[in-house]
Formats: C-alpha cells, structure tokens, sequence
C-alpha cells in the first residue's frame, strides 16, 4: 500500500472517530457524524408545512382516536372514552413537545447537569436542596389515592411513553442530537415535577431574608414606610367590605420575636418581578352580545418551545380546549362547552424560613424543637453530571422542610442554617381541579372544583354562558398573625410555626358584583375588612388599574374591544409621574441633547408604541433614578429588598426631603428634586449612548430589544422580537418576559365563541414552519380564531390533515 493510500485511509478512520463521539471544550458537543448524517441527523429534522392525513397503531390504546390539525397544528383529539383520551394527549403532546417536556422536568429535578455537563452542577444542587422532587414525590403520592387522577396521570404517562417507544434516531427531536442524548420513559412524577417548577415559577417569591437585615438597618418606622404591605392605591381584586359572613379562624395575639441579627446571605435567585398576569371577565350587562366574555393572559418568561400548547380534547362527558402545558394533562386556561377559566398569580407569600439550632455543628444530626431534641432526616444526593465523575451532597431535612443554605452551600462561609417551609412541599392534587374544571358546567362545579386546589395559589376568573362571572383567589394559606412571614423565623420554637390554615371556604371570592365585571392583574387581593392577615413580597399597582378604569367605562364590549385591551400600551406608571418630574427640572441649564429629550417626552401621549421614543426615555430616566435614590440598599454590605416603583415614585412627590434622597457618594445634601435632575442628566447620556452604539433613534422596540429565548439558550433558535408594552403596562411585554398566551373566549348561548394566540408555535421543532409562525401574528397584537366543534365532520371545514390512531389488535 502506498504512502498516500495509508495516508487517506488513516485520515478516514480518524474523520469517522472523531465525528462519531462526542467532544467537550468548555461546552459539550454532539458526535457530529450522526449529527450532520443527511439520512438521520438533523437534515431529518425539516418538515413540510402541508401535513400529510395518516393512521398509526399504537399499543395501549383501548378504542380509534380521531384527531383533526387545524391550519395552526391545533390538535383536535376526538376520542371514545377518557382513558383515550388522555392516552392520545400525552402522545400527540409528546410528539410535538418531548423534548421541551424532558428538559423542563429534568430542571425541577435537579438533572440539568445530566445533559449539558458540570457548569449546571450548582443549579442543580440548588432544586434539590429546594426539595423540589420530595415536593413533586409528595403531590404524586396524594393524587394517586384519587382513582380518576390515578388514571388520568396513568394513562398521559403511558401515551407519552408511546410516542417514545416509536422513535429512532431519524426521528429524534434536534435538541437530543445537538446535546447527545436520549429521551427516558416518562411517569406520573414528572408531571408532578412539571406542576412544581410552575410552583416554583410562580410562588416561591420572598423576601424574608432581605426584610430582616432591613428591619435591622432601618427600624420599623422606615421599613413600613418604604415596605408597606399595602399601598392602598386602586380596587382590590375583590371589594367586599363587610360581606364576610363566616368566623374566622383566630389564634393568640402574642406578636412573634423580631430577629435580632443580620443574614449575610444572598438568595440563590430572585424571582423577575415583571412575572404577573391579567384576567377578567365582564358579564352580559355590559357587552353588545349580551352574553359574558372572559379574558386571560399569563405573563411569563418567554420562551421557545413555547410555555403552552393549545390542544382541544373531546370524549364521551369532556370537551374542553385551551393552552395546556407539555407535560401535565388536561386543559389549564380555557373553555369548554358551558364555562371559560383562567388564572393569574396570587402573589401570597406562602414561605417562610426557619434558623435551625443544631446540636453539633458538623454532623447535624439532631435540632432543637421547644426544649428537645429532635433527630433529623439526611437525603444523600447523587450528581451524574455528563463528562464527569458522580458526586454526591447531603441535604438535610427537618420537620419544617430541607435545609438549603449551609457551610457547602452558598452560605457566605457564615454557619446560619435555615430550614425551608413551603406550601407546595404539601401532598396536592391540583390535577383534580384542572380536570373538574375542564369538565365543569356552571358556577358551582367551578367552586366544586377549586376546593381541590392547593399550589401555587392563582386569581381564577370564571364566565358562563348562564351569564354567572366570578373571581376566586385560591390557595393553601397558612393563617397569619400581624408581621408573620415578613422575616426569618425562629425555627427551635413550635409557636413561631404556621399554626393553622385559613378554610379553604373562607379564601377571598365573590361572583356577579354590581359593576358589572371581576378582575386581577396581581393587585392586593381584598378590602380591608377581610378578617386575615395578608402579606406579599409585591403587590402590582398599574395594570390593574388601568384595566378597571376602561372596564367601568365601556359599554356594549365585542371581543375585539377585549383584544385591544390585552394589547393596551398606556403608560399609567409615566402618565402619573412624568409631568410631575419635568416641572422639577430648570429648562435654562439644559443642554442640547438635554432639551431635546425633554420635548420628546412633554409631547409623549405616555404610549409604550413600537415607535415610541419617549417611551425610551422614560425608561432611561427610570433605570438611573432608582439606584440613585435607593444607592444605600444597591450598596449595603448585606442583602436588601428594592422598595417598589410606585412607593419610589410616591416618596418623590410626598417626602422630597426624606434622607434615602442624599446621595451618599457626595459632599452634598440632596433633596427629591435634585434627585430627578440629576438622573434626568444621567438618563440622557444613556440613551445618547445607546444612540451612538446602535446608530439608529431610540424608538420603544428597539431600545427595549425584545427577545424570545430557546429553551435551552441556543442563540440560532432564539428570536428578537418588536413590540410595545413594558412590565407596569396591561401589555406587559419587557425585554424577556410577557403575555405567554392571550385568550379572549365569548360564552354565548348559541355556541362558545374563542380566540387565541402565544408567541411561538404548536411544533417544538425548530425544522418546522409551525415552530415560530404565532410569533408574528402575536407581536401585531392579532389572534387565530380556536375552533372548538363537537365533532371531527364539523371541523372538516378548517382540517389541515388528519391523524387517526388505532390499537394493535392482538
């Protein structure tokens, strides 16, 4: 053999090794040989936008599934029993979305290190220490006893696993061959783990740990100042004064013992605080059909796959549709034949952390319980981290919960011990509200329904085409004594515990209220009569008003009149504030760029519009005057909460004089207005930054630079989006979060009348035109119409193709 005949051959063996294993220079990469295969890597992973009608036979299923994809991929999954039913969602979820599905579960778990390597160990380390699958084990462990979601979490489980079983690597979602991996079977404890990351999401916000060292830094007087839990400022979510007719559950008035120390510990994460939501309904009194319409839009962090997937699911007794999550059966917010549902955060402080006293500081094996010593409970966690060797942390469990923070943990090197109480940690079954929901018929199957839910605590709005609307706001809500959950707690003391739960009977709801409509947008829940304790880390002050002032003022409301308000970009927050702040500064010492932004924003119509440019500067004023004014929490040597912008803005016009005003890198004595002067300054050279950088004009859309992440934060398979609205705004679209799914349903006599949209697309595949074909259509604030009919001929009329499952007959 020759030289050159050894030579090429030599090079093909080593092409043919290095491209069939996978390699790892600080980020792992795929075995590129079956990745680039253009029989089965990812070329496989194109589809076409015409659909081809099919049949499948699929063990397990019991009866023919018929399911019918409208022009947007809709599933419509029209099956003769439940069993079926939710058999066929977990496949048909699980062929569009598996991955997505896996990967989000594989988080709650603490597994992320499993896919991607060693830099997600510490994350990891953090789920677990958070007792996110004791809590999602505990939930599965609860619905289980219940025959119905025994079976419905059974049989989405074994659907999923259907899917599963049919795959090979051609057919492999395009993630599992850029990460090298494979999808494993899936179970009842992983929509369990999907149901708590939501938790998780949504209600794991404190600020206990900030509070306490505030508490020390600036004494009571100033903390209720600059943290009241209620700003009084616009309607509660519900305003009943006086109409709580039931005893309310009371405890002893012996006020709880403040903490006398600092906690030098910063938090793992902190929540975005543009996570919210809106929902409402208006009943017939007020809209032209005469008939309620119902309104419901999440908003959440933004991204691709898309949070939700709208599915229609029709059987014997069950016909509902609406944005499901992949992963978790049945329908979340929607609408069946009768009833519409939807939700939005209840913001309710349900955690609280205790300090453990330990007897032995290295061993931990016992804590301290009123006097007694008590033993604790050690889980041995295993890391199997990709590329590396396993390793393995021990967490500690005590009767209130898992001990996150210690000396091996994020604990700043201080031996503070803090056990970690939260309410989804309880055994739940919220699927069985979901599912009564889904299946509900009037006022009373949706009260019915919501007694079974528990985590994380939502403002559920309700219609129906009888003409009932309503608002619950519902949750498992420990009963509070005046400042309880505000601040660490004192964890060796049984008293210093949540003592009782308020019945779920008693949580806030009213239905059918004289002005003629319910509505939530994360305001403060209730009037000041409601005989509870109530406590958040924030409470919204902007939206929810906007929202109520057109809702009171409009009549003969159409759904498009109820689409143009999901898309409202007025700028209460600026509309209240900024003529305020201009006539603090003095015109004859501005500058040219100075003078320039000041006409830009006197004449600004307080619009958050894609073109909008003093929307930009408003924005540059805001970002720089709140750390001017609050530079002693931004600076502080230990963790501090950021008083929100409506009592910053309020402390401005009030208390111009207040001392957090005195900027403390200076020799001078500052007040409010030199305060505004100065940020005004600062902000414009912000934006004449941004200017010269860009090198275009600072119009809304592009200074906020909005984007749509991939999930897993591959940059190819993200989007920058243009849109209007901003966090405080009923369009709450910020930089990454926003409306993650609108819904605007008329519950009409003759037929419940529904439309839709989300910013992404049913397809969790990025080779799919259905992957990203909403984003458009949602960022020019429109809707596709969701057909909802009771049967595959009456959907003939809109199918893009068809499917048809069949069981294997044996």
């Amino acid at each position: 053999m020759s030289a050159k005949a050894i030579t090429s051959l030599l090079f093909t063996v080593a092409l043919v090794y290095t491209l069939n294993r996978s390699w790892d220079f600080g980020k792992p990469i795929p075995p590129l040989g079956k990745f680039l295969d253009p029989f089965h890597g990812f070329w496989r992973n194109a589809e076409s936008k015409d659909l081809k009608s099919s049949e499948e036979i699929i063990s397990g299923l019991k009866d023919e599934v018929s399911i019918v994809y409208d022009s947007t991929l809709i599933p419509h999954i029209y099956a003769k029993n439940e069993e079926d039913l939710f058999f066929a969602q977990g496949y048909i979820t699980a062929k569009y979305r598996l991955w997505q599905m896996e990967f989000q579960t594989h988080a709650a778990a603490g597994r992320i290190s499993e896919i991607i390597g060693p830099a997600a160990l510490d994350f990891d380390r953090g789920q677990r220490r958070l007792g996110m699958a004791y809590a999602a084990q505990n939930s599965v462990e609860e619905m289980e006893k219940d025959s119905i979601i025994k079976m419905v979490a059974n049989r989405y489980s074994d659907g999923v696993n259907a899917y599963i079983k049919s795959l090979d690597y051609e057919k492999l979602p395009l993630e599992y061959k850029l990460l090298n991996y494979w999808p494993e079977q899936w179970t009842p404890l992983k929509s369990g783990l999907l149901l708590k990351y939501m938790a998780k999401t949504l209600n794991i916000q404190d600020k206990d740990f900030e509070m306490t060292n505030a508490l020390k830094l600036f004494g009571k007087e100033t903390l209720n100042l600059l943290y009241p839990d209620n700003e009084h400022v616009g309607d509660p979510i519900v305003d009943n004064p006086n109409g709580w007719n039931f005893k309310p559950v009371s405890l002893d008035k012996v006020a709880h013992a403040l903490p006398k120390d600092f906690v030098q510990i910063n938090q793992l994460e902190k929540s975005s605080t543009d996570i919210g939501s809106n929902n409402w309904a208006v009943s017939g009194i007020k809209t032209a059909s005469g008939s309620p319409i119902l309104c419901n839009d999440p908003h959440l962090e933004l991204n691709l796959p898309s949070i939700w997937y709208i599915i229609h699911l029709s059987a014997p007794g069950f016909n509902s549709m609406g944005a499901s999550l992949p992963g978790a059966p049945t329908v979340i917010s929607g609408f069946n034949d009768s009833i519409a549902w939807g939700e939005t955060n209840a913001q309710r402080d349900l955690v609280d952390w205790f300090k453990i006293e330990f007897k032995g500081k290295t061993k931990k094996d016992e804590y301290l319980s009123d006097g007694v010593w008590k033993p604790t409970k050690k889980v041995i966690e295993k890391f199997t981290a990709k590329g590396k060797e396993d390793t393995f942390d021990t967490v500690i469990y005590t009767h209130h919960g898992p001990v996150t923070y210690d000396e091996s943990y994020h604990g700043d090197n201080e031996k503070n011990h803090y056990a970690f109480r939260w309410i989804a940690h309880d055994p739940s079954k919220e699927l069985l509200a979901f599912y009564l929901l889904n299946k509900g018929k009037n006022h009373r199957d949706y009260m019915k329904a919501l007694d079974h839910y528990t985590s994380p605590a939502q403002n559920f709005v309700f219609a129906c085409v009888n003409g009932d609307i309503a608002m619950r706001i519902q949750g498992k809500y420990p009963v509070r004594r005046a400042n309880e959950g505000r601040f660490v707690l004192d964890g060796t003391k049984t008293s210093d515990e949540w003592q009782a739960f308020i019945p779920s009977e008693q949580n806030i709801t009213y239905k059918n209220p004289a002005r003629g409509f319910v509505s939530s947008a994360n305001q403060y829940p209730v009037d000041d009569t409601y005989p509870y304790y109530v406590t958040a880390t924030n409470f919204e002050a902007y939206r929810n008003r906007r929202i109520n002032q057109l809702l009171s003022e409009w009549k003969s409301i159409t759904p498009q009149d109820m689409m143009k308000l999901q898309a409202d970009n007025y700028n209460l927050k600026a509309a209240e504030s900024l003529p305020g702040w201009l006539k603090m500064l003095d015109s004859a010492k501005l500058n040219n760029d100075e003078k320039i932004a000041f006409e830009k924003l006197r004449s600004w119509d307080f619009n958050n519009s894609i073109t909008s440019e003093g929307a930009s500067y408003y924005e540059a004023w805001l970002r720089t005057i709140y750390p001017m004014i609050w530079d002693e929490i931004f600076d502080s040597r230990v963790s501090l909460p950021e008083p929100t912008s409506y009592t910053t803005i309020k402390l401005i016009k009030e208390k111009p004089d207040l001392s957090f005003f005195d900027i403390k890198s200076t020799a001078e004595k500052e007040t409010a207005v030199d305060i505004v002067r100065k940020s005004f300054s600062e902000g414009v050279k912000a934006i004449e930054k941004w200017r010269q950088e860009k090198k275009t004009n600072p119009e809304w859309a592009e200074f906020k630079d909005s984007y749509i992440q991939h999930l897993a934060r591959l940059a190819p398979l993200s989007y920058h989006v243009k849109h209007g609205g901003n966090g405080s705004i009923v369009n709450a679209h910020s930089k990454r979060n926003g409306p993650s799914w609108r819904m605007v349903a008329s519950l009409e006599k003759q037929g419940v009348k529904a439309w839709g949209v989300y910013p992404g697309g049913q397809s969790g595949n990025p080779g799919s035109p259905y992957y990203n074909n909403m984003i458009d259509v949602w960022s020019a604030d429109h809707y596709f119409n969701l057909h909802f009919n009771s049967s595959t001929e009456q959907m003939n009329p809109f199918a893009m193709s068809s499917s048809t499952l069949k069981p294997e007959v044996k």
